[in-house]
């Protein structure tokens, strides 16, 4: 297929089959000219709610391309199609032992990438596989206790196992594509490949995780769980070795690092070993519950349709005072929000969505950005300090218990008004949010839902529900590195994904992890 065209819209009554003739239409041309089509990206234009359209681009052949496109050259939306470069894997004359810490998806990729191109890697992961972690968190939102190594922090997948699996970046990648095919041969929906707003979903990247487990396993790569790095050893300048759970030792040539944000004993870690780490900024606030159908009224002026997703949104807005952002994050429609606790006496929260994105509730979180200037102090590990305190807090707020506290929305802007409805398992129990919350996150979130509230006509509203706390936006630390990815202080170490403050969400994570894998192998190429 030669020729691409964007922006070819359809009704919601109109079907697919009819996108051949739509695109002679544009090009007036004949439709039987079309010989081979395929579907390369679908939208939804939702501005008019009365006419609401999908929009697709279409790659397709016919006999005389050059001509269409020279006599159509005013359509900014026709263009030759380019075929991007492949993403190619060199392989190895030699052999290296590499070290991967980390099973979410920067370590996933970056074993991937390693062990295809001849390097012997053995992976490691503190939590457990991915149908035992289930176990464990079910039991947990059951009301039993938190296993603090298998949770929604850690575990096969890393945080993300338990979200929406949102596939989406603004990074501008060649190798974003691999990535996406990867997955699609692992068992992820073809559709992703297409999406203009792909994501897989919770219940499906479960499946995706085993056949990646097997993919590696049979590429000879040694996996080890409940495996938590808790050293490591230098030698000749560099590192040699990482030391598992205070006694094995594994000999390594390299040792690639991709710890989840919430890996806070591996910071301590780190930086009793005085590798170079910096503060980073990242941001905080809540979780914020509506109806599905509420959104999907606000967004569409209608219900769910078959010929819709269940609707999403972003929303933000610039405090003028504070100069601090404030806006909505990791939406994650028809899903439920989840106690996301990975220590004792401490609760935070995220979201969840299954693939169908059919559940009752839609969630999003909603949060004030953070400065190393509102830390506690200039120590390198002070905002772990700040996101334990203020998880502590929300533990009390609770009740002392894993109940999650919660407030109506109307209640947290005007002093009243509103009622409580939560997915929140294990429960949600009735708090005051400032107690939980610093004072400028709170003040910054009374002040942008008005904001938000023009731009969503229905956003504030007795129906809403706020649920505290959101800690775990991003990484409150930065692992330095070199512009060839190793960290500036350890010779050996290359730090990777959203742990090592370079990467947010499930796609950035897998491309910095296979960033690690690539500049390792040009070592030894």
């Amino acid at each position: 297929m030669a020729l691409r065209l964007r922006e070819i819209a359809l009704h919601l009554g109109e079907d697919e089959s009819l996108l051949p003739e739509k695109i002679a239409a544009m090009l007036r041309i004949d439709q039987s000219q079309i010989e081979v089509w395929k579907i390369v990206r679908k939208g939804v234009d939702a501005r008019r709610k009365s006419d609401i359209l999908r929009v697709y681009t279409v790659e397709f052949s016919c006999a005389n391309e050059a001509e269409i496109l020279a006599q159509n050259g005013q359509i900014a939306t026709l263009v030759k199609v380019v075929i991007p470069p492949v993403f190619e894997i060199c392989t190895l004359s030699t052999s290296p032992e590499i070290l991967v810490v980390g099973m979410g998806p920067a370590g996933l990729f970056s074993a991937l990438i390693l062990a295809e191109a001849g390097a012997r890697v053995c992976l490691v992961e503190r939590g457990r596989p991915v149908a035992e972690r289930i176990v464990d968190v079910q039991e947990f939102w059951a009301g039993g206790e938190l296993n603090p190594e298998s949770n929604i922090q850690f575990g096969e997948g890393g945080a993300g196992t338990f979200s929406d699996g949102k596939l989406t970046s603004r990074l501008n990648h060649p190798a974003m594509r691999h990535i996406l095919e990867r997955l699609v041969e692992f068992g992820a929906p073809e559709e992703i490949l297409w999406q203009a707003k792909p994501h897989i979903g919770s219940d499906r990247l479960r499946s995706v995780l085993r056949k990646f487990r097997q993919q590696l396993d049979a590429l000879g790569v040694e996996i080890r769980f409940s495996s938590c790095l808790t050293g490591f050893e230098t030698g000749n300048g560099k590192i040699c070795a990482g030391i598992i759970n205070g006694k094995e030792r594994i000999e390594c040539d390299q040792l690639v690092l991709a710890l989840g944000h919430s890996a806070r004993d591996t910071y301590q870690l780190l930086a009793d070993k005085k590798v170079k780490l910096a503060q980073k900024p990242f941001a905080v606030g809540v979780r914020v519950e509506h109806p599905r159908e509420l959104i999907n009224q606000i967004q569409y002026g209608k219900g769910s349709h078959p010929q819709l997703p269940t609707a999403d949104y972003r929303l933000a807005w610039n405090d003028p005072d504070s100069g601090r952002g404030i806006y909505s994050f990791c939406m994650c429609p028809g899903g439920m929000v989840v106690n996301a606790a990975s220590e004792a006496g401490a609760i935070v929260v995220n979201g969840m969505s299954d693939f169908s994105r059919n559940m009752e509730k839609s969630n999003s979180a909603l949060v004030v950005s953070v400065a190393p200037t509102d830390f506690p102090s200039t120590d390198v590990l002070a905002g772990i300090d700040f996101q334990r305190h203020w998880e502590q807090a929300a533990y009390q707020a609770g009740g002392a218990g894993w109940r999650a506290p919660a407030q109506p929305l109307l209640e947290f802007l005007h002093g009243r008004g509103g009622k409580i409805a939560s997915s929140c398992l294990p429960q949600v129990v009735h708090a005051d949010l400032t107690s939980c919350l610093p004072d400028f996150v709170t003040s910054g979130l009374r002040r942008a839902l008005p904001h938000f509230n023009r731009r969503m006509r229905g956003f504030v509203g007795p129906e809403a529900t706020l649920i505290g706390v959101e800690m775990r936006t991003s990484a409150p630390v930065r692992i330095v590195r070199d512009q060839y990815g190793e960290s500036v202080s350890h010779k050996g170490l290359f730090p990777t994904g959203e742990g090592a403050g370079y990467a947010g969400g499930i796609m950035s994570a897998a491309l910095d992890g296979m960033n690690a894998a690539t500049n390792i192998l040009q070592r030894y190429r």
